[in-house]
């Protein structure tokens, strides 16, 4: 596999500015996730690196050689789209070793590949079926057998589980992830949905407006985000936000720092008798889920503020309570918006 490199790349069409700029290196081995709301760059970005789409300015590098003209087929990636775009008409083995009979490869050598790949995907029993016989899950791991046959670069897979229901999307994370520490490939990953990239990522790029806002492992951008923008965009539910007055006030980092803004997680507020802990607010909303519960409550001039409530104390809507803090995981945010 392969390192990919980006040095300030940019896209227009046109006079509008898609990418503005981008300077990323992705070491060899690794899974980075590009993450960000839609219309953000992340496909454009991707595009870009696979050949699809030209860039305006910059250069795209792969292992320190400069592709930035290079067509598609000259960079020797592969690429797995939302749509499975599988051949109706072509059995499971047809599909994944087509892309090696279009290029001339022995029967017998494709026949190896094809078999060692659907072990891996276990698809092994699915070769002579056709893709209308099966699952969406099974269309999606035809498709990423097609990439990795080919024996690629790097991969590069374009929101891939779109298309499937929840349940579906679980087990296909679980598997591209196994897939990845089986095949140690270089690999990025673009998807709008922060789960899927705090579960897959060694490392995510979170993108706005074509910018980058953050780089970092999974849970240094969760502990520690940049900003604002990182700080609401990753975490479900969303991290709370509080003006620094009254008790707030009073904890030792707001003091010190004097934050425009004061971040917390649901995770990291919990139930306290009214008048006890750092704001009060009366229970909206008790949604239950099981191992815990969403708890939104009504805190006044700060909002409607939800805490993850695991504790066997019982709090039922129109109750009034304490929110106390974990005063060691608050986040403090100045007036541009970023992290002190």
């Amino acid at each position: 596999m392969s390192q990919i490199e980006l040095r300030d790349v940019t896209k227009a069409f046109g006079p509008h500015e898609v990418i503005k700029g981008v300077d990323l290196t992705i070491a060899d081995g690794e899974l980075t996730v590009f993450v960000g709301p839609s219309g953000c760059g992340k496909s454009t970005l991707l595009r870009m690196i696979a050949g699809l789409e030209d860039v305006s300015s910059g250069s795209v590098l792969i292992d320190g050689k400069d592709v930035t003209g290079a067509a598609p087929a000259e960079r020797a990636l592969a690429m797995v789209f939302q749509s499975y775009a599988l051949y109706p008409h072509m059995d499971v083995r047809a599909n994944i070793g087509f892309s090696l009979k279009t290029a001339g490869m022995a029967s017998a050598e494709i026949t190896k590949r094809v078999d060692e790949v659907a072990a891996i995907l276990k698809l092994t029993d699915y070769l002579d079926r056709k893709p209308k016989a099966l699952s969406g899950g099974q269309r999606q791991r035809v498709a990423i057998g097609r990439a990795i046959v080919r024996d690629p670069t790097a991969f590069l897979f374009d929101e891939p589980l779109s298309n499937l229901d929840a349940a579906l999307r679980v087990e296909m994370r679980i598997e591209i992830a196994k897939l990845h520490k089986k095949l140690e490939a270089t690999t990025i990953y673009v998807t709008h949905d922060q789960v899927e990239a705090m579960t897959l990522a060694d490392k995510i790029v979170v993108l706005r407006d074509g910018l980058i806002e953050q780089i970092g492992p999974p849970r240094e951008l969760y502990d520690r985000p940049a900003n604002l923008f990182v700080a609401q965009f990753l975490g479900s539910p969303k991290m709370n936000l509080f003006a620094p007055t009254g008790d707030i006030a009073k904890i030792d980092a707001v003091a010190e720092k004097n934050p425009k803004t004061v971040g917390v997680r649901p995770e990291h507020i919990v139930v306290a008798e009214p008048g006890t802990g750092h704001v009060d607010g009366t229970v909206d909303l008790v949604e239950y889920l099981g191992a815990d519960s969403l708890v939104y409550v009504d805190c006044g001039e700060h909002g409607l503020v939800t805490i993850r409530h695991t504790e066997d104390r019982e709090v039922k809507e129109g109750e009034t309570i304490g929110l106390s803090f974990r005063e060691d995981r608050i986040s403090l945010f100045d007036a541009n918006e970023q992290a002190i």
